[in-house]
């Protein structure tokens, strides 16, 4: 069986693969075809697949052709890994990223054997099989990373701080397939394990989980860490992960959400080996129904709703839990029906109504709903609750493992007690913390608000928490899934800022995204400069300068350029300025209308004074027919409230302004943007193209993304 072709996503190549593979002599073709956020896949001429960082890199390891590489006997080879695996090595004097080679932790300051506590490693009789691996491919890792690193970033002889940025990427993303489940935080600050957990009694090979969600609303940021927790523990014990909807609210659900979220979970870059519906277990579920009447631990009641709920409140037992078998199924009947008795009835369970845990004083199990269901239509006048289907169909499918947020936590009784009353053996429920996040809406009912109440554009609009609001916004899923990961399987509830997320983002996107220029059009102001250019000419520049892959853009130097009203207003006459991309000019007049704005600037070209003196760097724009007419557009939160109280109503608290947009020129190159490309606008910040140039008259849109700094909404306004 030989290797047929290294598949992954072509902005997240999986360095530590590549660099693995060269070390240990392997021919590995590479196909950069997946999409965003995709796992690596390795192909086999067999047609076989192996997927995940972690896996892959095990399996280099065990077939290097380097001799003693790994597999020198059994135990050594697994005293080597479990080492490596537990060790993170840190030289704090040191700035150097960390790496996951292969399969493993090390320092890139330690690669001569600087790193103090590399070094007392290295001098410990314990440790000798570490030392003799890490000595056995020394060389042959410097070398490897130096290629790849030149051949991936696109820039030879890269320095430390740039190999560093490299290694911080890999680490980020091949720590989340850990044999242990540590994550580092290397690349925002700090290099602390963040998390570490096991599954209970998981078996590698053998571990099916399932990321369930109701397709009543678009997938949000809240979701995203149970997709992306369920993803994690499919990959990392070699488990299967299903996509399943809990259809089971018809007035809820849609078609439209479904697609949606599928689109969604695409996004987030999830594999899964089937869909599946409870709506596909009705029938099923009925008969289990049945079956749990005619055993006496289910019970039809008629009890009003608002009666109910205050007797589970007291404890106090429903006058229908006495009721016969026979009773219970000729009820049970009427509501199958959909007559109009049977909709005065629910189904519940026989549970214990005196339980301190009010979740199993006998909950609803099923009630009548005569709304048309989206995928099936009106075969069903009954519906399950998600009491009732959440451990049947758990337990159908084979889940080994259900993964649960903190929530959930006093329904965990209830979830086990049913599945014993059905005969299933219990699921494993594994619990993680809810996300919260400062000043945002998460419940789907009150975001329907919005979109209904024309508060918002639709359920992708960029001040939604939507994994489609937030990426239109200009997230990109690398910084989500980093974000996620490294709050890892937490249960603590914390409310978190936004802050935190966007600052990883600006580290993904500052390296890689082209620099354009941009004058707010209010006020511009023009500067004439007498010595200038009488025929425009034009430069090809670097779009990013740290970066050629970003490609280059064409400049045009004129004798009049525009700046903006503010830059303008901080200039004094005589003072020597920096024009950026061109360089030094000295402005000799200053001309102001009555309220103190600058209407025209005049000077002369200083193309010979150094721009370390200069205190204003001067971002310009030519005056030429060229410009781009540009619509600047930042968002603000929803509401105006930090954190919603439980009985607090979110309509007193909506913002009533959150939505600004500017009016600006942009640089002739901007034409050639396509929509969802992120670019910088020097002095302004970053953006993401939302509608490209169509036409001269018709504006180009920039969404403003967030950088990670807390400053006041729409910074580059007049």
């Amino acid at each position: 069986m030989e290797i047929q072709m290294l598949c992954f996503p072509a902005d997240a190549p999986p360095l530590a693969v590549i660099v693995a593979s060269k070390i240990a002599g392997l021919s590995l073709p590479t196909d950069p075809s997946l999409p965003s956020g995709s796992t690596p896949i390795l192909h086999f001429s067999d047609g076989g697949k192996l997927r995940g960082l972690y896996v892959l890199l095990r399996y280099i390891g065990r077939v290097a052709k380097i001799p003693d590489f790994y597999n020198r006997d059994a135990f050594e080879s697994t005293q080597v890994e479990i080492y490596l695996v537990l060790l993170i090595v840190h030289d704090g004097k040191q700035s150097g990223g960390l790496i996951r080679i292969p399969g493993w932790v090390l320092n890139t300051s330690s690669f001569a054997g600087t790193g103090q506590r590399w070094q007392s490693l290295r001098n410990s009789k314990k440790y000798q099989n570490l030392v003799r691996w890490f000595n056995s491919i020394h060389d042959e890792f410097d070398a490897a990373l130096n290629e790849v690193t030149a051949m991936y970033i696109g820039k030879k002889g890269l320095g430390t701080q740039a190999v560093s940025k490299v290694r911080d990427q890999q680490v980020s993303t091949s720590s989340s397939n850990s044999v242990n489940g540590t994550v580092s935080e290397k690349g925002v600050g700090g290099n602390r394990p963040v998390f570490e957990v096991h599954l209970p009694d998981a078996q590698v090979g053998k571990v099916r989980v399932r990321f369930a969600p109701e397709p009543s609303g678009y997938l949000h940021i809240g979701h995203s860490k149970a997709a992306l927790l369920n993803k994690y523990f499919a990959e990392k014990y070699d488990g299967k992960l299903i996509v399943r909807f809990d259809d089971t609210n018809p007035d809820k659900e849609s078609s439209e959400f479904v697609d949606n979220l599928l689109k969604d979970i695409e996004t987030l870059g999830i594999t899964y080996e089937a869909v599946t519906y409870t709506s596909d277990y009705f029938p099923n579920m009925i008969e289990m129904a049945e079956k749990l009447i005619h055993e006496g631990k289910a019970y039809a009641d008629d009890t009003t709703r608002e009666k109910m709920q205050q007797e589970r409140m007291d404890g106090i037992e429903s006058k229908c839990r006495s009721n016969s078998v026979e009773e219970n199924l000729s009820l049970w009947k009427e509501m199958v029906a959909g007559s109009e008795r049977g909709l005065m009835c629910c189904l519940r369970g026989k549970l214990n109504m005196q339980d301190p845990n009010k979740s199993l004083r006998d909950p609803v199990y099923y009630r009548c709903n005569l709304t048309p269901h989206h995928k099936i239509g009106a075969n069903y006048k009954i519906y399950p609750t998600y009491d009732f289907a959440c451990p049947f169909v758990d337990a159908v499918e084979g889940i080994t493992h259900a993964l649960r947020s903190s929530e959930y936590h006093d329904r965990n009784d209830q979830y086990y007690w049913i599945q014993t009353d059905m005969g299933f053996q219990k699921v494993h429920i594994y619990e993680f913390s809810r996300v919260n996040l400062v000043y945002t809406l998460l419940s789907k009912r009150k975001l329907l608000w919005f979109v209904q109440n024309g508060k918002v554009d639709g359920w992708d609009d960029p001040r939604f928490p939507t994994v489609q609001g937030i990426v239109r916004r200009g997230l990109k899923i690398e910084a989500l899934i980093q974000f996620m990961l490294e709050q890892g399987a937490s249960k603590n509830l914390n409310l978190m800022e936004w802050d935190k997320l966007w600052a990883i983002n600006k580290k993904i996107i500052d390296p890689v995204c082209p620099r354009h220029t941009a004058v707010i059009d209010q006020r511009r102001v023009l500067l004439t400069l007498t010595d200038g250019p009488e025929d425009p000419f034009v430069r090809i520049i670097p779009k990013h300068k740290k970066y050629e892959g970003a490609g280059e853009k064409a400049t045009t130097y004129t004798k009049r350029i525009w700046i903006d009203q503010d830059d303008a207003r901080s200039i004094a006459a005589n003072e020597e300025v920096t024009l950026m991309d061109w360089g030094n000019a000295i402005v000799k007049e200053i001309e102001k209308d009555q309220e103190g704005n600058v209407t025209q600037l005049t000077g002369v070209l200083h193309l010979e004074g150094s721009v370390k003196t200069t205190k204003l760097k001067l971002t310009w724009l030519p005056d030429t027919n060229e410009l781009v007419t540009l619509s600047l557009v930042d968002f603000d939160y929803l509401i105006t409230k930090k954190k919603l109280e439980e009985d607090e109503n979110f309509v007193d608290v909506v913002n009533p302004c959150t939505k600004m947009e500017t009016a600006a020129l942009g640089d002739s190159n901007m034409r050639n943007l396509k929509r969802g490309d992120i670019i910088q606008l020097e002095r302004k910040g970053y953006f993401r193209c939302d509608v490209p140039f169509i036409r001269p008259s018709k504006p180009l849109v920039l969404f403003a993304i967030p950088d990670g700094k807390q400053t006041t909404v729409m910074k580059f306004r007049t």
